[in-house]
Parts: structure tokens; C-alpha cells; sequence
């Protein structure tokens, strides 16, 4: 059984589909889902929290994206860790900073990322990190608010070898998408076969990052499995294990139960 430790399958794009969507990914024997909570407003929180509390294998979790740093006033931030309590939320985020398209002002993304560090740490949650050109200042930041407490993954993971060792060391999972199945990977491939197997996610990001063969099309949950055979390939594992270890490693990471 594989879990999808990161989809958006609650958003407009799935509303025509949503149920064939969910019944593709048993067949393909993803048993859980976590669907992100988590873009420019509070309607996207309680979207998600609404899917996931009408199927017992799919969780949520709430935040503001980096893009939409600026909507995260006090109100909002309040509003959020109200919804963090809910018992279907198994952490915060995605949160983070995202410096390749600036959507929202710098100091605004690291005055948010700060707030969802701390609420994360007052709500004893695990953290999804969406970084993007900014991971020197990310991991400074992390390490200052003490992120190791709580730990998390950094979603959508495609940093250097050298990133993936820092972040591991601060106490993080690696999110390994389909990025993983094209040829141009960058240092993902060594990311993958060296980082403990332990500190290892899969993910779609689903409808984005379609693996191959599907790239360019829709990513769904049930195509997540392509990413646990490409990782099965490239540590020469069998795919049986990385499919287990890496739903261990989210059951363990975000308090996962059935």
C-alpha cells in the first residue's frame, strides 16, 4: 500500500472526477492520501477539511502558501490554528518561501513562515515546506525557530545533495514527486539513493508534476506509484519495500490512523 503524502485532489480541478479519481488510486493500492489545505485563503482550509472528514483515509492539513504571504494577518493566522485542532489536520502548511516567483514580498514570506514555524510548534504539528530559490535562507530560518522540534518534509523536494543533507540534519523528510521520472532530475537522483530510506516521502502534488509517462497530462493520486518504482529503481529496492517504508514513514510522521 502506498500513501500520497501530498495532493491537491480538493481543488476545482477534480470536481468533475472526484470519486473515479479516488477509486483509480485504490486500484492502484494508494491507501491514503493528505490533502493540502493550504493557497491564499481560509476557504481552501475548510475545502480540504471538508473532503477528508467524509473518507476515513484521506487527512488535511491548513496554512497560507509563500505565494499569499500578504493575506496572513492576524485574523487569518488565528482562524488557521483554530482549524489546526481538528482532529483530521496532521500538520501545517504548505508553508515556506518562494523567491522564483516573488508572488508575495520577501519579508512578508519570512514573517509568515516564522508564525507557521510557531504555530506548528504550539500545536505539536509537523511542518510542509514549499521552498524554492531560497533555501539557505529557509534552513537559517528552520534552525532559529527551532523547527527540529516538530519536524516535517520538504515538499516537492529538488534542492542539491548538499541541501538534502541539511535538511535531513535539521530533522526533515525529503517529499520525492514525479520530478523524479524525468530526465532532467538535477541532483535528485543521488538525493534519492542516498538519503535513509526513513526520511524518505512520495508525492504527486497532484493535478501538478505528472510522472513519467503521464507528464504534460493531470497528475492524480494513483499515479504516485510510478514515483515509488522509480524510486525501487534507482536504489535497487524492491518496489514492495519503498512502497512500505515510505507509508511507515508518513504513518510515523503525521500520526496517521485509520
Amino acid at each position: 500500500m502506498i500513501t500520497d503524502s501530498h495532493c491537491h485532489i480538493d481543488t476545482d480541478r477534480f470536481d468533475d472526477d472526484r470519486d473515479a479519481v479516488l477509486s483509480r488510486a485504490a486500484d492502484a493500492q494508494v491507501s491514503q492520501m493528505v490533502v493540502i489545505g493550504a493557497a491564499g485563503a481560509l476557504s481552501d482550509c475548510d475545502r480540504a477539511l471538508e473532503l477528508v472528514r467524509q473518507h476515513d483515509n484521506l487527512w488535511a492539513t491548513v496554512g497560507i502558501h509563500p505565494h499569499h504571504a500578504s493575506a496572513c494577518d492576524n485574523e487569518t493566522l488565528s482562524a488557521i490554528s483554530e482549524r489546526a485542532q481538528d482532529p483530521k489536520v496532521v500538520a501545517i502548511g504548505e508553508t515556506g518561501l518562494d523567491y522564483f516567483y516573488d508572488t508575495s514580498p520577501r519579508e512578508a514570506q519570512r514573517t509568515a513562515f516564522r508564525q507557521f514555524i510557531r504555530m506548528g510548534r504550539a500545536c505539536g504539528l509537523p511542518l510542509i515546506l514549499h521552498i524554492r530559490d531560497a533555501h539557505e535562507e529557509a534552513k537559517t530560518i528552520l534552525a532559529e525557530e527551532r523547527a527540529d522540534e516538530i519536524g516535517g518534509v520538504v515538499h516537492c523536494f529538488t534542492g542539491t545533495a548538499q541541501d538534502a543533507r541539511d535538511y535531513l540534519d535539521l530533522g526533515f523528510h525529503l517529499g520525492i514527486t514525479g520530478i523524479v521520472t524525468f530526465k532532467r532530475a538535477g541532483d535528485l537522483p543521488t538525493v534519492v539513493k542516498d538519503a535513509p530510506l526513513d526520511r524518505l516521502l512520495v508525492e504527486t502534488d497532484s493535478p501538478y508534476l505528472a510522472p513519467h509517462p503521464y507528464r504534460g497530462k493531470r497528475n492524480e493520486p494513483a499515479f504516485v506509484a510510478k514515483v515509488v518504482e522509480a524510486i525501487a529503481a534507482i536504489r535497487n529496492t524492491p518496489i514492495e519495500a519503498i512502497a512500505k517504508h515510505t507509508t511507515e514513514n508518513a504513518n510515523r510522521l503525521f500520526s496517521l490512523t485509520s
